[in-house]
């Protein structure tokens, strides 16, 4: 039998303190069952990220760390970073000292059952597992079409993601490492990880209600995000606006022609109404052009500043409290 290898969670946490007991406690005895079935390494940690919560939740991970320093880690992050930037700095700095990494978040939405599947496929040979969703029965109407309209909508743009799948996913250590030569400050890893390539597979789970606390993505987040991935994984959007253009060209020698025919006829006093709707037509499809191109060289400018996209302040491992004084993903 192949010998187990070690597998750190990264857990993202913001404001989630009324969670977080109740996180940890399923998360350890997971881990203990797996160590028992001898398919993860005593090793094995949890590792909590606490992006600049302004609750306890960092108190609460140090006295986790404190009573179980061998279970519970925690990274505490120098301020709020985002979802995103927060899954990526937990994976950064436990990409050398583990085989392989889950992500998952602390509301225990993500079906924990599922490790098991994930850690086995992994022993399989494949290098990511994707956590997908099998259902959104727990989902309200609104929200279950927008998420599904979104992830139709990125195949349509050309980007690559797994329908239904978030950020609950394994990663091997060498897909970490790839994973760490990606520099982009606008971060979307369900785009990211697939373009790494390797190896992979879904495993298919149903989603649970929040345990407690208040959901982190309200919609106009989640519009936030759907915006950023759409622009970060596809120029289409600025091929649309030379579609639109060409489209705007061939209705204005149209309404070139009707104008002619009806001044040819004397009936210009008709046109008022067509002559403003058309204004204010033209007006919007510019703006919303320029929006486009807005966003895109919004971007540009947060890329070429190259900004750190996270910074630690500590790493809690089971050696005790290390400082950290630079950004992770420099070393």
């Amino acid at each position: 039998m192949q010998k187990p290898e070690i597998l750190y969670m990264v857990v993202p946490c913001y404001n989630e303190e009324a969670v977080l007991h109740e996180t940890a406690k399923q998360l350890k005895e997971k881990y203990q069952s797996l160590i028992s079935r001898e398919l993860i390494s005593k090793q094995s940690r949890v590792v909590f990220v606490n992006d600049g919560s302004k609750d306890k939740t960092w108190q609460i991970i140090q006295e986790l760390h404190s009573e179980d320093p061998e279970f519970f880690s925690g990274i505490d992050l120098a301020h709020n970073s985002g979802h995103q930037n927060a899954v990526l700095a937990g994976l950064m700095t436990v990409k050398d000292i583990c085989d392989m990494a889950i992500t998952m978040d602390a509301d225990l939405q993500d079906d924990i059952n599922t490790i098991d599947a994930m850690v086995e496929e992994y022993y399989k040979g494949n290098q990511v597992v994707y956590g997908v969703r099998s259902a959104r029965e727990t989902d309200t109407f609104f929200k279950r079409f927008t998420a599904e309209s979104f992830y139709k909508f990125m195949k349509v743009m050309g980007a690559d993601v797994v329908y239904n799948h978030a950020d609950f996913r394994l990663m091997s250590k060498r897909v970490l490492q790839e994973l760490a030569g990606f520099k982009e400050v606008n971060l979307f890893l369900r785009g990211m990880v697939p373009l790494i390539g390797f190896k992979s597979t879904n495993v298919y789970y149903e989603r649970h209600e929040r345990f407690a606390g208040e959901s982190k993505y309200p919609l106009k987040k989640m519009l936030a995000f759907a915006i950023n991935g759409i622009t970060s994984f596809s120029v289409k959007p600025l091929k649309m606006i030379t579609n639109i253009g060409f489209f705007t060209v061939v209705v204005s020698v149209l309404a070139f022609i009707w104008a002619f025919v009806s001044k040819f006829l004397g009936y210009t006093e008709l046109g008022w109404s067509s002559t403003i709707c058309s204004i204010w037509l033209i007006g919007g499809i510019q703006i919303f052009c320029l929006g486009i191109i807005g966003e895109y060289v919004g971007k540009i400018y947060a890329e070429v500043k190259q900004r750190p996209r996270f910074i630690v302040a500590e790493f809690l491992n089971d050696t005790g409290t290390e400082s950290i004084e630079k950004d992770t993903e420099k070393k």
